[in-house]
């Protein structure tokens, strides 16, 4: 009878063992699955986790300017959890390479929703941003995509995304500007060359129309696939035309594609690409002689320039036993997409100290910024409450001797 006791309580003992090390003080935070890797706060239990969700381009129809724009992502979080991070928070990124696939997109997004529990989002295209748009507001996830498209200044039906950097048609409208201003002779030309995606064709109506209003006649408009090999025939149905400018809206792939065939075929026209169209894997990718004289709109630094802004980037760039020689300019904007994101984190929680940071709090921290100077690696950006598109301003520039050079300051249409 006393052995009997004696189990009784012994089991008792551990019971209660066992439950005071199941229960907890309630101190420590919750983080979703794939979220708990130090993050800048140093991993401090009291600080508060903020999560950025990414939505990438690796492996699909625009990787070849999506891998550098990731980098240049995780590379500024890599950077900013070096320096101390942002104090009072846990804040680090946590993405995923969709594949240039609209359903992946949609997939992933409501992954990091769901279970990330991110507060806002690094987005990538034209078709998935716009298809997300009323879910991304329905959330109250401030989302900041690569795409520039025009659509997506309507804060009516994008209240939660943002552009930073011109539209597409702000870029386009530039061109036209620049062409009306520098044509040697009357009545300047031009074609339009895109893929068939809601990214090519974005700027294409705009344009158009703007061309009209100046006195720049678009001539012709030739399809061209975002990953071609080849672009003969288009480019011979084009040179009937006799355009003298052509305004590229691609990826660097193609755009080599286009500037090689036109080569080939002795075309006397002056292409100009938009900014994806543009930067220093056009002339790796064609080779320095065909691209000699290309123009493009440069919306972001090159590495190599000598900006304020560039400080940081080296810094970090020295910690990992590397040079700007490693980067090139997608990597410059992608790192200025996290640095913009980073900065309405902050000023969302100085204004919200405690508790959880939410995505209403940091649009509202965004919509404050006024003329943030980015140390040259883009134009300045002002959101307000009732305008997310940051900046109408871009520069042109040109290759010459095998290196991009800037062909004007920043500048708007207007």
């Amino acid at each position: 009878m006393k052995n009997k006791k004696f189990l009784w309580a012994l089991m008792g003992i551990m019971m209660l063992l066992v439950l005071a090390a199941c229960s907890g003080d309630g101190s420590e935070e919750s983080s979703s699955e794939g979220s708990k890797a130090e993050s800048p706060g140093g991993g401090d239990p009291n600080n508060r986790t903020v999560v950025i969700g990414g939505i990438y381009d690796i492996t699909g129809g625009t990787g070849d300017v999506g891998t550098p724009y990731a980098e240049g992502e995780k590379a500024y979080f890599e950077h900013l959890e070096a320096k101390g991070g942002i104090e009072g928070l846990n804040l680090h990124l946590v993405g995923k390479d969709y594949a240039y696939k609209i359903p992946e997109a949609q997939k992933i997004y409501q992954e990091l929703r769901d279970k990330e529990k991110v507060a806002a989002v690094l987005g990538w295209g034209t078709g998935d941003t716009e298809a997300l748009r009323q879910q991304i507001g329905t959330d109250e996830l401030p989302y900041f995509s690569a795409s520039f498209s025009e659509n997506l200044k309507d804060i009516k039906t994008s209240p939660y995304n943002f552009l930073i950097a011109a539209s597409y048609s702000d870029q386009g409208r530039t061109i036209l500007q620049w062409i009306k201003e520098n044509h040697k002779g009357e009545n300047p030309t031009v074609a339009l060359l895109y893929n068939d995606s809601a990214f090519g064709r974005s700027p294409v109506e705009d344009i158009k129309k703007y061309g009209k209003e100046i006195g720049v006649e678009v001539v012709d408009e030739q399809v061209i696939d975002v990953k071609a090999t080849e672009a003969q025939s288009q480019l011979l149905n084009m040179k009937k035309k006799k355009p003298d400018y052509a305004i590229i809206n691609q990826t660097w792939g193609a755009t080599a594609t286009i500037l090689r065939d036109a080569k080939t075929l002795d075309i006397d026209t002056q292409f100009i690409g938009l900014n994806w169209a543009s930067g220093e894997g056009v002339i790796d990718i064609a080779t320095a002689d065909i691209a000699e004289g290309y123009m493009g709109i440069l919306s972001h630094a090159f590495p190599y320039e000598d900006l304020p802004g560039m400080v940081e980037v080296k810094e970090y760039l020295e910690s990992k036993g590397k040079t700007i020689d490693d980067i090139n300019q997608k990597f410059i904007q992608g790192w200025t997409a996290a640095k913009i994101m980073v900065e309405g984190v902050k000023i969302a929680s100085e204004k919200n100290p405690e508790g959880d940071i939410t995505g209403a709090q940091i649009r509202e921290g965004l919509e404050t910024l006024n003329n943030f100077d980015l140390g040259g690696l883009a134009a300045p950006l002002t959101f307000t409450a009732d305008n997310h598109a940051g900046t109408e301003q871009t520069r042109l520039g040109i290759v010459k001797d095998g290196k991009w050079e800037q062909l004007t300051e920043y500048r708007s249409y207007k």
